[in-house]
């Protein structure tokens, strides 16, 4: 039997994530009382496994005061020979700022005060369990069904897991960088579609386009170099524990060029054991907005 203690900070998708092992036939328990939690792993061990075959177990800081002996009794259940693994939700806090703005809920440890007070809290009384976890996913920029792809691969693939989501993220410089942009890459310097009447009205995700900009040696460099930074570093952010690494690609518009060669980067590096990867393309979608809105 797998006992999985799926936990986090407030708003990062620990609810989502004991759904998501409930529909993999997972038997969920969420927010159980600290002291019925050994009890709890006892009454499992016993259940036939033909009825019960794996557990999750939802916890967080609703435990209120009874959140600081969890530690102790992980380390009993430990002693006992239970068998548990830990997976830990997080995200960034602008991540989790604008998700409680967007549903208006209240902060579990901020209810009437200002929600950055209640989430630098929460990860100080969750630090115990960051450090203990054995799989941590930061959800900053996962789509959910991004998420289901990752716990897939940890509990029903037994895929290794490193802990670190790649996100490769085009575009376009007149639309901002991106705040949360760890390594941030200019090819402005590439041959522009837009230029060519047959290829403005189409984006890096035509193959048309694609091949135009692939086409020019100053690319294919650039994407040899990237790929063997990328290849370098990564390690190295696993290494250090990081959870999470964005890797922007901007051009003017974010349509054209860096569309293209967050494809091509996306391409060389996906299938790589160890890490999470994702692709996003983030002002494609403002060209069409903005367009409609002229007319």
């Amino acid at each position: 039997m797998r006992f999985v203690i799926v936990t986090g900070v407030s708003g990062a998708g620990k609810s989502t994530a004991l759904k998501m092992l409930e529909d993999a036939d997972f038997f969920c328990v969420d927010n159980l009382p600290i002291p019925l939690i050994e009890k709890f792993a006892s009454m499992m061990a016993g259940m036939d496994a033909e009825e019960i075959k794996n557990v999750g177990l939802g916890v967080d800081v609703r435990s209120g005061q009874a959140l600081d002996e969890l530690e102790s009794v992980l380390d009993h259940l430990k002693r006992q020979g239970y068998d548990y693994e830990i997976l830990f939700l997080d995200a960034c806090d602008e991540a989790l700022l604008k998700r409680y703005q967007e549903t208006r809920r209240n902060h579990p440890l901020s209810p009437r005060g200002r929600v950055d007070l209640g989430i630098r809290l929460e990860r100080e009384k969750l630090g115990f369990l960051r450090t203990r976890a054995d799989y941590i996913i930061d959800t900053s920029q996962l789509l959910t069904r991004e998420l289901r792809e990752e716990l897939e691969d940890i509990f029903l693939r037994d895929r290794g897991f490193d802990s670190l989501m790649v996100s490769i993220l085009s575009f376009g410089f007149k639309y901002g960088i991106p705040g949360d942009g760890n390594l941030i890459f200019d090819v402005r310097f590439l041959p522009n579609p837009y230029y060519l009447d047959h290829l403005r009205a189409l984006s890096g995700e035509d193959d048309e386009v694609f091949d135009y900009v692939m086409s020019s040696e100053a690319a294919t460099a650039f994407a040899d170099r990237l790929e063997e930074m990328l290849r370098f570093l990564i390690p190295l952010y696993i290494k250090e524990g990081k959870t999470s690494l964005v890797v922007g690609i901007g051009c003017t518009g974010g349509k054209h060029r860096s569309v293209t060669l967050a494809r091509e980067i996306y391409r060389r590096l996906k299938g790589q054991a160890g890490y999470g990867l994702r692709i996003e393309h983030r002002d494609l979608p403002k060209d069409s907005v903005r367009k409609r809105s002229s007319y």
